[in-house]
């Protein structure tokens, strides 16, 4: 029987099939040196269509398993399988940079036992991983069958310190930019505390135009680090606008709704016990199903200078990452990807799939062609009648 291996890129904050996606220069060679790896089966790469970062986390993953699935029964019934379920025909590599990584992961989990991570408050810098719990079962027959999950600098742990305390700072351009999405908040407070007081002082240059249509977002693209920073602290510009605030809530409502929305949707990222119990599962699937996990993590080379953080101390360039790592504990397999001309932690995980920007493109495509070949050279290979001439 025809056998095929589905390379899924899901991308991550605020990004979109055109930063990570099967037209991609990056996602056409991996596809490439992959088929040329496994001869047997047929190699196919599928990008999920940009999707909206923001909201319940569970629900975008929900969203996603049902594409997904639409996409495996389709070539289920092109390949003529039998029974899908029991002996499918096609095995899927779940592949997601950043966020996209927890997507991929949260699905996987879901797929094997039905039971989503709930969610609970913790924190973490370098983390303890433990045991997953002991009542998690895991079921075989997952449909469709997730062969492994390859993260491309995803957070599993959080973000690193560094990275956190250095956004104000370093990506004020970013910021600014970010400000340019909110609702009118600083016309409101602005123009009315003018009104009232009697001054006519500007407003300053990082206060809040009135937002975009949201057909016109849909089109932005970027990346979104440097400004999810910034729009957590709008909070404290609308406390401060007291009755102007009030008089102007509906409008306020608006502009907040928006960054409530994308925070609620990144927040999983500062519950450390779900993180945690996240990584302890996909573990437990490895051990058990066989699916693969793996974290390619971004490192910075030769460019980078050490950096002073208050929460760590003085953290040396080419020990800057932008993910919080494992200290110990099972928690997959990590690899780093180094990149020695990145001088910061937040341009290292943009740049990871450019060529020109990172001069250790070619390894990590290789490291990456070598844990999908791993992970999908066993029985369902060998038994593919499919050879590629």
């Amino acid at each position: 029987m025809k056998k095929t291996l589905l390379l899924c890129f899901i991308h991550g904050f605020k990004g979109g099939d055109d930063t990570f996606g099967e037209k991609s220069e990056f996602a056409q060679h991996l596809a490439a040196i992959v088929g040329a790896a496994l001869p047997k089966v047929s190699v196919r790469a599928i990008t999920y269509p940009r999707y909206e970062t923001r909201g319940d986390l569970h629900e975008c993953v929900a969203r996603f398993r049902d594409w997904l699935m639409n996409q495996v029964i389709d070539l289920e019934v092109a390949n003529g399988t039998p029974s899908p379920t029991i002996d499918p025909s096609v095995h899927t590599i779940l592949i997601g940079h950043s966020m996209g990584g927890i997507v991929a992961a949260e699905t996987a989990i879901g797929l094997a036992s039905e039971l989503p991570i709930t969610q609970d408050d913790g924190d973490s810098t370098r983390v303890e991983i433990g045991e997953p719990p002991s009542a998690a079962a895991t079921n075989s027959l997952m449909f469709p069958y997730i062969q492994g999950v390859l993260a491309f600098d995803t957070p599993y742990l959080g973000i690193s310190p560094g990275v956190v305390a250095h956004g104000a700072e370093g990506h004020y351009n970013s910021a600014t930019a970010a400000m340019t999405q909110l609702s009118g908040l600083s016309n409101i407070f602005w123009g009315n505390y003018n009104q009232a007081s009697g001054n006519n002082t500007k407003k300053p240059v990082a206060a809040l135009p009135a937002p975009e249509a949201p057909a016109q977002e849909k089109k932005k693209g970027g990346w979104g680090w440097g400004q999810i920073a910034v729009v957590a602290g709008a909070a404290g510009a609308i406390a401060a606008g007291g009755a102007a605030a009030y008089m102007n809530r509906e409008q306020i409502g608006t502009g907040w709704t928006w960054v409530s929305s994308h925070l609620e949707f990144v927040g999983c990222l500062a519950r450390g016990a779900e993180l945690r119990t996240r990584v302890q599962r996909m573990v437990q699937l490895d051990r058990e199903l066989g699916v693969g996990f793996a974290n390619l993590y971004t490192r910075l080379g030769r460019a980078a200078t050490a950096k002073q953080v208050s929460m760590v101390g003085t953290v040396m360039g080419n020990e800057r990452t932008f993910c919080n790592l494992p200290a110990r504990g099972k928690a997959g397999l990590w690899m780093e990807a180094i990149n020695d001309k990145a001088k910061d932690e937040t341009g290292a995980h943009m740049a990871m799939f450019e060529p020109k920007e990172n001069p250790g493109y070619h390894k990590l495509s290789e490291d990456a062609k070598n844990l999908i070949v791993k992970w999908s050279r066993n029985d369902w290979y060998d038994s593919s009648t499919l050879a590629i001439e």
